[in-house]
């Protein structure tokens, strides 16, 4: 037999000081990342303390899971979980053919921040790594909007044992998405009043001012259709239009920008809505690119004989610019 690479050897040491569950669960994730750097050139071992550390944090989430409050602020002491975070994602992302159209846009984002005045990013979402994948593109031009995002959160990121180091490293806004609110039955009172509590905060939040809030109005992340192709999913009415009256309701002004991601083979989601928790993590080193458009006029009435009509026409309305905003960076 051939000898060990260096890296085959740095991962026998790290199966040697994991738990058997953690490895099986973590070390597909792992693999992505050592292929990602080989590919690449870069070094493995200056990433090997990263790795090392992954392995720790799933295992003590496997023994005792962190309890995320309905509003959750990045922790960076002892351990610096946002800067984990990205350095755990960064060697899968080759940032020299990655993009981030609408750079204006953010600048005027960054001014509105500064001003105490609120900020909601209407947008599509790929990944679970995608508050990650934003972080490590606006870090070089906007550092503080990229450590300052606060994201919509569902169940799944929070509860899967691999998610949640990073998820301890994200400002978060936990919120049980309507795709699972009714799994398991016996749960969804429970559920719903968590929900409530989030949106107390969240309002809260808005009425403080300067806060800018990540929202994926269609509920969960893109998927590929029958013939293979990703698109944003459709948004959600309903989703636009709470954040439309809470927005409304906190007086101070508040914003509304579309943001495309096309972030998705960073980290594919599983072919179809997996509602149990475990799913496979196959990630590959990728190009990433995000799109920000023109503030979006939320007070513009839209066609529409009802109510309802309205609120969907101004859905469809966002959808359209996320959307079109998708197809220019796919180019």
């Amino acid at each position: 037999m051939g000898k060990k690479s260096k890296s085959d050897q740095w991962l026998d040491e790290l199966r040697s000081q994991s738990t058997e569950r953690a490895w099986h669960i973590g070390i597909g994730f792992a693999e992505c990342v050592r292929t990602a750097m080989e590919s690449s050139g870069g070094s493995f071992d200056a990433h090997m303390g990263t790795l090392r550390l992954f392995f720790q944090l799933l295992a003590e989430q496997l023994r005792s899971p962190y309890q995320f409050e309905p509003y959750h602020q990045k922790i960076r002491h002892p351990i610096d979980y946002f800067q984990f975070s990205l350095d755990f994602i960064r060697p899968l992302v080759e940032e020299n053919t990655s993009t981030v159209l609408g750079l204006e846009f953010v600048d005027k984002i960054a001014k509105q921040l500064k001003a105490k005045e609120n900020v909601v990013l209407l947008a599509n979402h790929q990944t679970e790594t995608d508050p990650q994948a934003i972080a490590i593109l606006l870090q070089k031009t906007h550092p503080e909007l990229a450590e300052e995002i606060i994201y919509v959160a569902g169940e799944r990121v929070v509860t899967d044992p691999p998610a949640i180091p990073f998820s301890m490293g994200t400002n978060l806004l936990c919120i049980y998405s309507k795709r699972y609110i009714d799994y398991p039955l016996e749960q969804k009172a429970q559920k719903l009043l968590h929900n409530k509590n989030t949106m107390e905060l969240m309002s809260r939040l808005l009425q403080e001012g300067g806060k800018v809030i990540y929202v994926a109005p269609s509920g969960g992340r893109d998927r590929r259709d029958a013939q293979g192709n990703v698109f944003p999913a459709l948004f959600d009415p309903n989703s636009i239009e709470m954040f439309y009256l809470m927005a409304k309701k906190a007086k101070t002004p508040t914003h509304f920008y579309p943001l495309a991601l096309d972030t998705y083979e960073l980290l594919p989601p599983p072919e179809t809505v997996q509602v149990e928790l475990g799913e496979q993590r196959i990630a590959k080193r990728t190009s990433i690119h995000l799109g920000f458009g023109p503030e979006f006029d939320m007070e513009h009435v839209l066609a529409g004989e009802t109510k309802e009509a309205r609120r969907k026409a101004r859905a469809d309305a966002i959808w359209q610019t996320v959307y079109d905003l998708y197809r220019r960076i796919k180019c």
